[in-house]
């Protein structure tokens, strides 16, 4: 769905330079179609995204519906 593979596209486009930058966690909350815990982790390693509770505790948890999530990255 959307929701898989807007984390697909964030997964491929995730660099060292993005986690040595960022240096923060976020998890996705989401309602809805393909909704569930999803994750950013731009902290560890070479940084990952996908579903399910991140790697390490997040720093920021946002809780929307899963069209909106699709929006703000889109």
């Amino acid at each position: 769905g959307p929701v898989a593979e807007t984390f697909r596209v964030i997964q491929g486009a995730v660099t060292e330079e993005h986690v040595r930058s960022t240096q923060g966690v976020f998890q996705f909350e989401l309602s809805g179609d393909g909704g569930g815990t999803w994750y950013i982790d731009l902290k560890s390693e070479a940084g990952s995204a996908g579903f399910g509770k991140p790697p390490v505790p997040a720093d920021v948890v946002m809780s929307m519906s899963s069209a909106d999530f699709v929006k703000m990255f889109t």
